[in-house]
């Protein structure tokens, strides 16, 4: 099976993609494509599955630059590949050098991808909600910035993530947003049983808008869409052991 790739025009000409499950080696709980070394896939399966996303980027696998991941506002920026058991623990990654291709991996979380082409300065990032609270998608754009983006030039585009219609979250939760500013209650909806919906896609939007630069949700519900996303919270809800992770990339 080939290999589905969602794009965006906000993002172009800068080459990218927000990779489906599907067209991966691996089997099981993780059939498609896994991209997650972090997951109990094998790891010649994960590393075949990420040979086969570098080259749909057209980059060698080793300039497939990702970071580990700990659910921070950290950016790092790079000029190189990275090895693998080198990457910066982050969030975030930006660059400047043509010819690296920055990738995220997510399973309900906001994979967002950046880029001022006329700049020649990209960024990707690993948005959950606690990321997005402390200032990721903020940090990135402020990275870019340093590199020599115009704020003004740079479109962010958010790829599949959790919907709010499946994103129920409990009181503990909704008061952290509050804590950090009343109008945050404008991202949750009552649900059932006291509990509430948050709107994580709409959250991470009106972050990117309020920093000034153009940003774009392409619609996608992880939760909501088993053949074409993992998903963390539905592995839970469906008593899994483990779950895949899905890839984003972009490279000038």
């Amino acid at each position: 099976m080939t290999l589905e790739i969602i794009t965006s025009d906000a993002l172009t000409p800068a080459l990218h993609g927000f990779f489906t499950r599907r067209g991966g080696a691996s089997s099981g709980i993780f059939a498609g494509l896994n991209c997650g070394p972090g997951s109990s896939d094998q790891s010649d399966s994960v590393r075949m599955n990420r040979a086969r996303v570098a080259d749909a980027m057209a980059v060698d696998a080793g300039a497939l630059v990702t970071v580990h991941q700990v659910h921070s506002a950290d950016v790092a920026t790079v000029n190189g590949p990275i090895a693998e058991a080198e990457r910066p623990r982050a969030d975030a990654v930006v660059t400047a050098t043509p010819g690296l291709a920055l990738a995220i991996l997510t399973a309900d979380c906001q994979p967002v991808l950046f880029a001022d082409t006329k700049a020649g300065v990209i960024g990707a990032a690993h948005a959950g909600w606690r990321g997005a609270l402390d200032g990721v998608l903020e940090q990135t754009i402020d990275a870019m910035i340093a590199l020599g983006a115009t704020r003004t030039r740079i479109a962010a585009v958010i790829g599949p993530c959790i919907s709010q219609r499946n994103y129920e979250v409990g009181q503990d939760f909704l008061e952290r947003f509050l804590d950090a500013d009343q109008g945050h209650m404008r991202f949750f909806a009552n649900g059932e049983n006291g509990r509430y919906q948050f709107d994580l896609p709409g959250f991470g939007l009106a972050r990117l808008r309020a920093a000034g630069v153009d940003a774009h949700w392409t619609g996608h519900c992880t939760y909501a869409d088993p053949a074409a996303f993992y998903s963390y919270r539905r592995s839970c809800h469906e008593g899994q052991a483990d779950y895949g992770r899905l890839i984003s990339v972009i490279r000038l």
